[in-house]
């Protein structure tokens, strides 16, 4: 896909990506509008996401993402990024109301929406079927590293299994833009406010083991969460914690949204394919790490996921 075609004309450019940004949604967004900027300067670009997290302040555009979704913006040409249309929150109806829609994404759920789908499982982030869109030649400091922060968010640092030798070449193109990517690792990846640590620590210690230790659960439910003030961001990290514990091959996080709703994330190793896991209940994501919201209460969201864990690991 030629990027410039495809927006060619166009005189309002929006671009957004699912509910709950991570690094690989805002990554991408902003990496977007700011090629498009550069190749279609006198075109309107403008990013649409939830409130993300300030930890990717130091991206440029990020003080320009607008998240109060205004009705009755029109668009030329919209771009959903990292996701399906039903993930986009408010900017859903502008995707659906552009003149052109445009899907780029790497999960494996995703059948491809609008008029043009660049959807490719096989590659570790949409950071890096980006990548692959943008010619070189045109790529400055401030687009690498948003690229960057996205290709680290969605493959662990470049120690997931979706990491192949060609996304540590394109990494290596991206930091020779001279930004300072290990702090940006660090400060984006790695490093925890005290409310995040205290949320991780008890959600460790409350944990439990089941399918004969081979999977393990932890819940964070309301009451908790008031009592810490704690929103879903508190949450970063703590199911790829859970899964690092010796022995177990699928582990499983839930929060919860509402009365007997919960947000569940999923992490697995080679063994369990979580993203078939929820996309049985509504939801999707990577082979390796994947999401959904269930309904009931927290035993019947365990019971009923632990029965399509266990088929895979028999």
């Amino acid at each position: 896909m030629d990027l410039l075609q495809e927006c060619a004309g166009a005189e309002r450019i929006g671009i957004s990506g699912h509910i709950r940004p991570d690094g690989d949604c805002v990554g991408s967004c902003l990496a977007l509008s700011l090629y498009l900027a550069k190749i279609l300067p006198d075109a309107s670009v403008r990013v649409f996401l939830e409130t993300p997290p300030d930890i990717f302040g130091d991206l440029k555009g990020f003080e320009d993402i607008d998240s109060s979704f205004p009705p009755g913006e029109a668009f030329d040409v919209f771009f959903a990024m990292d996701t399906v249309p039903e993930r986009m929150g408010g900017a859903e109806e502008y995707f659906l109301g552009a003149g052109r829609k445009i899907n780029i994404d790497h999960h494996v759920s995703n059948r491809g929406s609008g008029d043009v789908s660049i959807v490719k499982p096989g590659v570790g982030s949409t950071c890096e079927v980006l990548f692959d869109l943008m010619d070189r030649n045109l790529m400055d400091r401030d687009i690498a590293m948003a690229l960057y922060v996205g290709m680290i968010h969605d493959t662990g640092v470049f120690q997931y299994s979706n990491t192949t030798p060609a996304t540590l070449e394109k990494a290596a193109f991206l930091i020779s833009f001279g930004f300072d990517f290990a702090r940006i690792i660090e400060e984006t990846f790695y490093q925890r406010t005290y409310l995040q640590s205290q949320i991780m620590g008890r959600a460790l210690m409350e944990s439990v083991r089941f399918l004969d230790g081979r999977g393990i659960v932890s819940v964070v439910n309301k009451k908790t969460m008031e009592f810490y003030g704690a929103e879903s961001q508190d949450f970063d990290g703590i199911v790829n914690q859970l899964r690092n514990i010796k022995g177990v091959d699928c582990a499983v996080f839930m929060y919860q949204t509402g009365p007997q709703e919960y947000k569940v994330s999923l992490r697995s190793t080679e063994r369990v394919d979580v993203a078939r896991v929820a996309s049985y209940f509504g939801g999707g994501g990577h082979v390796r790490a994947a999401g959904c919201t269930m309904q009931g209460t927290f035993h019947d969201c365990v019971n009923n996921l632990s029965l399509h864990i266990e088929e895979q690991l028999c």
